[in-house]
């Protein structure tokens, strides 16, 4: 997971766009929009993440590097136990 990449994600899609290129990927498709990463996986994980920070910062309206805290906060919860 790269922060700046899913930084990028956020400011430069709308949520319909991300959740059309998660789709994408999900169908093993090639999404219409540019993701960064190593392979499908690490793409698919940077665009899941710029999902849920957008639908966070509109919830709570909140600024990215708040709704970016949450997200980590959660992926560390759900790693360590």
């Amino acid at each position: 997971m790269k922060i700046p990449v899913i930084k990028k994600l956020v400011e430069n899609f709308t949520l319909s766009e991300l959740e059309n290129a998660e789709n994408a990927i999900l169908e093993e498709n090639k999404p219409a929009i540019e993701i960064e990463g190593d392979d499908e996986g690490e793409q698919l994980t940077h665009v899941m993440a710029a999902i849920w920070i957008q639908k966070e910062m509109q919830k709570e309206s909140i600024p990215f590097a708040k709704a970016l805290r949450a997200y980590t906060q959660k992926v560390r919860v759900s790693i360590g136990g």
